[in-house]
């Protein structure tokens, strides 16, 4: 039996606005999910739903086992990470992370014991006098971090909790999260907006878009098994390039290109006169004409170089898309150049639903 279900979890807010359609999910215990989409999807939502601070409208809530739709926060024995850290200013980090013990009347020798483990983890050892503003942003994060883990509970709910940080500060806490993750064994939801947060952290990600689950798997399945349009534009940086086109005698057009789509779909008559969405992700290309694909000529508008590689804006008549490629093969701006994509690199959705076509 999975640790935490939710059965068609609904919420609607006394106005009427729905905000979480049918959500189904079984974690096990010591899993880490991640709940990814853009802002006001309903992740948030379904986050506080499970820590007891939202009402579930309809639906079933089970924790071990047990319903506990009714259970109090406190009942469920979850501690929960803000976005806005939420520590006491005028304590210091010592007493921080030890005030959910200190409420519990839980002795002060295991209280110190569980404080100074903690702040090791953490490295934070040399700041529990300190009061939160000596402290940065990633320290402070860790902090609130420290007063979560020190309960010792099973599950840990994380909404956002690296959204305030820098770009270098968030990728040295998403490592220090997976380490506490994997030193704590604790069941972890981690509510994000972020997909590389996502794709980097999870064992399993839900894909959330207006309220309904998109899709649900490893972060492998997502990259390379979107479910749909939506999916595999979410997921990836740069994100995935779609031409949509009708189907004409089994080809599509990119540019000058007839992409003869038998190569991909073997039933493509099936779709003979309608609308189907192309894709397919900046890294999978390959400069120049190659065996085994479609063959693209193309004229490049714009290129960022990165470092390790180089994003080519480009344009092939109408259509616009963006290759990812080595440095040291970055092409000058305004040239005409051709690329390939292999057949087993392209991805096929239907026009009318944006589901991908087996």
């Amino acid at each position: 039996m999975a640790y935490i279900t939710l059965k068609n979890i609904n919420k609607i807010y006394p106005n009427g606005f729905h905000a979480v359609h049918n959500f189904n999910l079984e974690i096990e215990k010591g899993e880490f999910v991640v709940f990814v989409g853009p802002s006001g999807c309903g992740k948030s939502t379904t986050l506080r739903m499970i820590a007891g601070l939202e009402d579930i409208s309809n639906g079933e809530f089970l924790l071990d086992g047990k319903r506990a739709n009714e259970m109090g926060p406190r009942e469920r024995e979850i501690a929960m990470v803000f976005q806005s850290y939420a520590l006491y200013p005028q304590m210091t980090v010592y007493d921080n992370i030890a005030f959910g013990l200190t409420l519990q009347g839980v002795d002060e020798d295991v209280i110190e014991e569980r404080v100074q483990n903690t702040a090791r983890i953490l490295g934070l050892t040399d700041y529990l006098d300190r009061l939160p503003r000596a402290l940065s942003g990633g320290q402070r994060q860790r902090v609130a971090i420290g007063r979560a883990i020190i309960r010792k509970v099973g599950i840990f709910l994380m909404d956002e909790p690296l959204s305030n940080l820098d770009a270098k500060q968030r990728v040295t806490m998403r490592y220090e999260i997976a380490q506490i993750h994997q030193e704590t064994g604790a069941t972890t939801i981690y509510v994000t907006h972020d997909q590389t947060e996502a794709m980097t952290l999870a064992d399993r990600i839900v894909v959330m878009k207006d309220g309904y689950v998109q899709q649900i798997g490893t972060p492998y399945e997502l990259y390379f098994q979107p479910a749909n349009v939506f999916v595999a534009g979410f997921i990836g940086e740069p994100p995935m390039n779609f031409i949509r086109g009708i189907v004409k005698n089994g080809r599509i057009s990119f540019g000058s290109a007839q992409l003869d789509l038998s190569q991909k779909l073997g039933r493509i008559k099936e779709y003979e006169g309608e609308e189907i969405v192309f894709g397919f992700r900046p890294e999978a290309i390959q400069l120049g004409e190659q065996p085994d694909g479609y063959q693209i000529p193309c004229q490049v508008e714009l290129t960022e170089m990165l470092g390790d590689n180089t994003n080519i804006y480009i344009t092939a008549g109408d259509q616009q898309a963006i290759l990812k490629v080595d440095s040291h093969d970055t092409p000058e701006v305004d040239t005409q150049l051709t690329f390939s994509i292999p057949y087993d690199s392209v991805y096929l959705f239907d026009g009318k639903t944006g589901n991908v076509i087996q």
